[in-house]
C-alpha cells in the first residue's frame, strides 16, 4: 500500500499524458521478446530436424525446408522492426510524460508559498527538475515494461511447453514467475536504502558544488573554504559507498539469475530426456523446448537494473507527488472584480512564513479596495507588514483568512531579477512576442535606450549572473522597461528606488509617474519621494490599516511629512 500511495500520483500523470503510446510501447516490447524466443526455438528445431532428415534419404527428399526458413526470416525481420518500434515509442512516450511532469511541477510551484520556500534552496529546485524527474523514467522503461515482457515470456513458454506436456508447461511457467520476480523483489528490497542514499548523496554533491562555486568569495572571507571543500569530499565519498553497495547487489542479482537459468535448463533437459525416452517427443521438439526455456529467463534478468533503482524512483515520486495535484484551480479564471476596482481585499489575515506558520498573523483583517487609475502609497515602519501584504496580493503568499480579488498585475521588487542571458532575452520574459521596435520603445521610456545603443552588441549584450555588467541605476531602468512591456491594469511597486542615488531615483520616479497613465499603482514605501507619487496614503501599523487619506485632505501633507526625506 505504501508503494502504491507513493507511485499513484506519478502513474496517474503517465496514464493521462500518453496512455495509448505507453500501452503500444509495452506491447511492442513483449512482441520483441516473444519474437526472439520464437526465433531461437524455431532455429533450434529447424537445425535439429534438418540434421535428422539428412541421415535418412527418404526424409531428405520430403522434408520441407522452405516454410521453417521463411518463418525464421520473418521472425528475424519482425524482431528487428518491433525492437526499433519499441525503442522509438517507449522513449518518445516517456520523454513526453517527463515533459508533462515538469509542467505540472512548475504549476505546483506557481502556487502561493511553494516558490518562496524553494527559492531558499535553489539547489533543491534544480535537483527536483533534473534528478527527481529523470528518476521517474525508470518506472516505465526499466520496471513496468520489462516486468510485462517477462511475464508474457513465462506465460507463452508455459503454454508452448504445455502442448508437449501439461505438467512441464505449468511447472516451468510457475517457476519462472516465482523465481524471476522473487529475485527482482529481493534485489529491490536490498537496494532500497543504497538507492536512496545515492539520491541524497547526488543532491548534496550538487548543492555543495553550487555553493562552492557561487559563494567562493564569501567562503574565503569567512574562512570556510576548507570546510566547504571537506563537505564536498564527504558527499562524494558517501556517493561512492552507495554506488559500491548497488554494484554488489547488481552482481549478486546477476549470479542469482544465472543460477536460476541454469537450474531451469537442467530441469527441462531432464524432463524432455524422459519424454524422449518414453517416445512422447522427438529430438527437434526437445531442442525447441530447451531453447525456449533458455531464452525465457533473459527477460527476467532485464528487471535487475529496474529493481536496483526502484528505491530512488519511489523516493522521487514521494518528493514530487504532493506537487502533482490537479491544476484546474491554478488555471481557472479569476472572479470578476466589482465595479471599476483592480484590487479588493476583505478581512484578509496573513503571516510572512505562510499558512503553517506558528503564532499570530502579521496582517490582521485587512480590507482595502483600489480603483482603476488610483495611485496608492502603502506606508509604515519596517516590519509593519507592507511587503507581506504585497506578497499576498501578488500571489506569492497564501492568506490565512479572508478573500483577495486582484486584477492582472505585475510586481517590481527592490531586487531586480535578471538572468545570465542577453539583454533582449531578459526583456522578452515580460512579452515573448515583442519586436525590436517595441523593445526600443520601452527602453526609451525607461531612459535606458541611449546606454544600450552605446553598447557594442546593443540588444544582444550578454549580461552576467544577476545582471552583472550593468550599474545599479541601469538595472533598475531595465526592470522598469520590462515592467512597461506588461500591459496590465495594476502595478505593485515595493520601494522601487531603494538603493539608488537621489538623482537616478528621481528620474526613475518621474518616468514611472509619466508612464502610469491608465493604470493603478500600489506602492509600498517609507520614503517621501516615492509616496509623493500617490493620490492616496494608506498607513499600516502592526499589521492593521490605521489611516487612509486622500490628496487634498487636511492630513495628507502632514502624513507625507512624517516619511523619511530623500
Amino acid at each position: 500500500m505504501k508503494l502504491w500511495r507513493a507511485l499513484h500520483p506519478v502513474l496517474a500523470v503517465f496514464i493521462a499524458a500518453q496512455k495509448k503510446q505507453l500501452l503500444l510501447g509495452a506491447l511492442l516490447a513483449a512482441v520483441t521478446v516473444l519474437s526472439g524466443m520464437a526465433l531461437l526455438g524455431l532455429s533450434g528445431w529447424f537445425i535439429t530436424a534438418t540434421a535428422i532428415a539428412g541421415l535418412n534419404m527418404s526424409l531428405a527428399f520430403t522434408f520441407d525446408v522452405f516454410m521453417p526458413s521463411a518463418g525464421i526470416r520473418l521472425l528475424a525481420l519482425g524482431r528487428t522492426a518491433s525492437r526499433y518500434g519499441e525503442r522509438l515509442v517507449t522513449h518518445d512516450a516517456t520523454l513526453a510524460v517527463l515533459a508533462a511532469l515538469r509542467v505540472r511541477l512548475f504549476l505546483g510551484w506557481a502556487k502561493p508559498e511553494a516558490a518562496r520556500r524553494l527559492l531558499a534552496r535553489p539547489a533543491q529546485l534544480l535537483f527536483r527538475l533534473t534528478g527527481d524527474i529523470d528518476a521517474l523514467d525508470t518506472l516505465y522503461l526499466r520496471i513496468l515494461v520489462p516486468a510485462g515482457s517477462a511475464l508474457a515470456a513465462a506465460l507463452v513458454t508455459g503454454i508452448a511447453l504445455g502442448f508437449i506436456n501439461a505438467w512441464l508447461g505449468a511447472l516451468i511457467a510457475i517457476w519462472l514467475i516465482v523465481a524471476g520476480l522473487g529475485i527482482a523483489l529481493v534485489t529491490a528490497h536490498g537496494a532500497r536504502r543504497a538507492a536512496r542514499r545515492r539520491s541524497y548523496a547526488l543532491e548534496a554533491l550538487r548543492a555543495r558544488s553550487i555553493d562552492l562555486v557561487a559563494g567562493q568569495t564569501e567562503l574565503i572571507m569567512a574562512g570556510r573554504l576548507g570546510a566547504q571543500t571537506a563537505a564536498l569530499a564527504a558527499a562524494d565519498i558517501y556517493l561512492a559507498k552507495a554506488d559500491d553497495a548497488l554494484n554488489r547487489l547488481e552482481v549478486q542479482a546477476g549470479v542469482a539469475y544465472g543460477v536460476v537459468g541454469s537450474l531451469t535448463l537442467v530441469a527441462t533437459l531432464v524432463m524432455v530426456a524422459m519424454l524422449m525416452e518414453a517416445g512422447t517427443i522427438g529430438a527437434p521438439v526437445a531442442a525447441l523446448a530447451l531453447l525456449l526455456v533458455l531464452s525465457a529467463t533473459e527477460p527476467f534478468a532485464a528487471l535487475r537494473r529496474g529493481a536496483l533503482e526502484l528505491g530512488r524512483t519511489v523516493l522521487a515520486a514521494r518528493r514530487l507527488g504532493p506537487r502533482l495535484q490537479d491544476t484546474a484551480a491554478a488555471t481557472a479564471p479569476a472572479p470578476a472584480l466589482p465595479g471599476n476596482l483592480v484590487l479588493n481585499l476583505a478581512d484578509m489575515s496573513a503571516h510572512p512564513a505562510g499558512v503553517d506558520a506558528p503564532g499570530h498573523p502579521v496582517l490582521h483583517n485587512i480590507s482595502l479596495s483600489i480603483g482603476s487609475n488610483e495611485k496608492v502609497a502603502l506606508i509604515g515602519a519596517s516590519g509593519a507588514g507592507k511587503s507581506t501584504l504585497l506578497a499576498v496580493i501578488a500571489g506569492e503568499l497564501a492568506a490565512l483568512s479572508g478573500t483577495a480579488q486582484v486584477a492582472p498585475h505585475c510586481l517590481l521588487t527592490q531586487r531586480t531579477e535578471l538572468f545570465q542571458d542577453s539583454l533582449r532575452d531578459n526583456l522578452l520574459l515580460a512579452d515573448p512576442l515583442a519586436g525590436d521596435a517595441r523593445l526600443w520603445e520601452v527602453l526609451q521610456a525607461a531612459g535606458l535606450a541611449e546606454d544600450v545603443m552605446n553598447m557594442p552588441a546593443g540588444l544582444e549584450t550578454r549580461l552576467g549572473e544577476g545582471g552583472l555588467g550593468l550599474s545599479g541605476g541601469q538595472l533598475r531602468r531595465l526592470a522598469l522597461a520590462r515592467l512597461l512591456l506588461r500591459q496590465v491594469p495594476l502595478w505593485l511597486l515595493d520601494e522601487p528606488t531603494e538603493g539608488l542615488d537621489p538623482l537616478t531615483a528621481r528620474d526613475v520616479l518621474q518616468r514611472l509617474a509619466g508612464l502610469a497613465a491608465g493604470r493603478a499603482i500600489l506602492l509600498a514605501t517609507h520614503v517621501r519621494r516615492e509616496a509623493a507619487l500617490a493620490d492616496r496614503l494608506v498607513c499600516i501599523q502592526h499589521g492593521r490599516i490605521v489611516m487612509d487619506v486622500q490628496r487634498g485632505d487636511a492630513d495628507f501633507e502632514l502624513v507625507l511629512s512624517t516619511l523619511r526625506p530623500d
